[in-house]
């Protein structure tokens, strides 16, 4: 069976790593441990935390892999030696991924009173403006044509200005 691409349009030009990243997160399953907020603590600013109760900073890994974030659990000490009448806090190891877009930076991670706070930074990215050179066969005519694109930060509109010039 063949797959139809998301991204097969031939104005979407190098969207194809796009279309892996949402391939890989659709395959991901969907388990519910250990639970998790991602909250936005600034405007470039997010932290993800994650409840591992029971959990020793040393139990605790945080890991870039790729353009993924994965936090493991693993308990070091061992129960063999307890009795449990009634054990309903979970103690089992845990994976948690998050896929990362482009450019997301870790800053750090923290625990404190059972939650594992992991905090993210999402530097903007400067508009790049740069003139591509148009070369024809006739070396007599060369014309290049410049487009300039501003982005206004305060009300957030673009701006296109044309300098057309010939040589």
């Amino acid at each position: 069976m063949s797959r139809i691409s998301m991204f097969n349009s031939p104005l979407l030009l190098g969207f194809d790593q796009i279309e892996r990243v949402l391939d890989q997160v659709s395959k991901t399953k969907a388990e519910g441990y250990p639970p998790y907020n991602i909250e936005q603590i600034g405007e470039n600013h997010l932290r993800i935390t994650v409840a591992v109760a029971g959990f020793a900073e040393d139990d605790l890994s945080v890991t870039t892999e790729d353009n993924q974030l994965i936090i493991r659990g693993k308990h070091q000490e061992d129960d063999s030696n307890r009795i449990y009448i009634h054990r309903g806090i979970a103690s089992r190891q845990f994976q948690r991924s998050f896929v990362l877009a482009e450019g997301i930076e870790v800053v750090g991670a923290h625990l404190d009173n059972g939650l594992l706070h992991v905090d993210l930074n999402r530097p903007v990215p400067e508009p790049v403006v740069r003139e591509i050179a148009i070369n024809s066969a006739k070396k007599k005519a060369v014309s290049s044509r410049t487009i300039d694109m501003t982005v206004d930060a305060q009300e957030g509109s673009d701006t296109v200005e044309d300098k057309s010039r010939k040589a």
